[in-house]
């Protein structure tokens, strides 16, 4: 007997094509589209965000090729809270939020999940990049378009109800097969930037909302090379739009190193000051097989790894974390404190940002997350 699926179409052609999939499989699916914006006409058009008026009609045709039910769920108010102010926050903060990681978290795995639930429906599918083998996250079998990065957050409970039919095949074969299936969004250009953001315009957003405050630009002996109207225009590990009035001594780049929100300071200086080995992350979210409860260390110099977090040995180097979506993976050891985890690289990262995630990987398998807090 087959089950009750709430299908999540955002008006691209992976969605269309998970829907299609688990429809054909002899599930019983509904299609539902999520109405982010109380004002949908002032967003892009074109497919470069992924709630638009035009998505939404995208949406209900591939419902319509695929003949399942369809609706349009109202989820501004929610959206609006959970991950626009929310980002708002973070920048205002001086970290570096990721506004769809927090949207799967919030809106596509929390709000929906629990609606979809309350009407007797069996799980969600979505048309994630990714693959759930007995609820366990993994990579997707396309490297390149791979987004357990940005699921990483989910519970074992949300991931227990979650389908992701896409996780085995790569992008080129999904817009194959939606032209197969006669779906018109078979050729639509995937969607990017922050689809809240109409022009694309970050800075320009949170300014309108932050308003503009003077204050200094420094070098690591604290001399004064610039200055900037806010420092929530900034992220760590940027070069352009530094606006620095001269150079450096040895004439290499500057890039961010620091923002410091209060005094309003953002701290400049070499690329090789971005170098960091050591993480301070909070909010673990544990996701793997069984949950780990301490240090993961060599037991024996190149031995293999004790992890109770895999639930047994580990292959050296089979321990890594990724720090940003579609960013380098780095093999590492990691330590859980009462209110902290500690995350240790074996070569150094550049450009690492508090409020962005930290995801552990055994091999291919996610074993959980956690939110940057420091790196050193």
């Amino acid at each position: 007997m087959g089950l009750r699926v709430l299908a999540a179409m955002s008006g691209g052609v992976d969605s269309a094509v998970a829907a299609a999939r688990i429809a054909e499989a002899g599930h019983d699916v509904t299609g539902v589209h999520l109405a982010l914006s109380a004002n949908p006409q002032s967003h892009r058009t074109g497919a470069r965000g992924c709630c638009t008026v035009e998505d939404s009609r995208d949406a209900r045709r591939a419902a319509d090729v695929i003949g399942i039910p369809f609706y349009i769920w109202d989820m501004a108010e929610r959206f609006q809270r959970d991950v626009v102010e929310d980002f708002v926050a973070e920048y205002a903060a001086g970290r570096t939020p990721n506004p769809c990681l927090r949207c799967n978290e919030k809106i596509k795995f929390s709000a929906v999940l629990d609606r979809a639930l309350a009407l007797g429906f069996d799980a969600v599918a979505t048309g994630h990049h990714a693959r759930l083998v007995d609820g366990v996250l993994s990579r997707s079998a396309d490297q390149g378009k791979d987004q357990s990065y940005v699921l990483g957050v989910l519970t074992r409970e949300q991931l227990g109800h979650a389908i992701f039919p896409l996780g085995d095949s790569t992008k080129a074969e999904v817009r194959e097969e939606a032209a197969r299936r006669g779906l018109t969004v078979a050729d639509k250009p995937d969607s990017h930037d922050i689809c809240f953001i109409a022009d694309g315009d970050t800075r320009g957003f949170l300014a309108k909302r932050l308003g503009a405050a003077e204050g200094p630009i420094v070098d690591q002996e604290g001399e004064v090379v610039g200055n900037h109207h806010g420092a929530h225009g900034f992220t760590i590990g940027q070069r352009k739009g530094l606006h620095i009035d001269r150079p450096a001594a040895d004439g290499r780049p500057r890039y961010v190193l620091s923002i410091e929100p209060v005094s309003n300071t953002v701290t400049v200086g070499p690329r090789s000051a971005l170098e960091v080995t050591s993480i301070t992350c909070g909010r673990p979210v544990w996701n793997g097989p069984t949950e780990p409860t301490g240090l993961t260390e060599p037991t024996v110099p190149g031995g293999p790894t004790e992890s109770v977090a895999l639930g047994g040995p580990v292959a050296p180097g089979e321990l890594k974390v990724q720090l940003r979506a579609h960013g380098e993976v780095y093999v590492c050891r990691f330590e859980e404190t009462a209110e902290e985890l500690r995350i240790t690289l074996d070569r150094p990262a550049t450009g690492v940002a508090a409020g962005q995630a930290a995801v552990l990987y055994s091999g291919e398998t996610v074993i959980g997350s956690a939110t940057i807090a420091a790196a050193s």
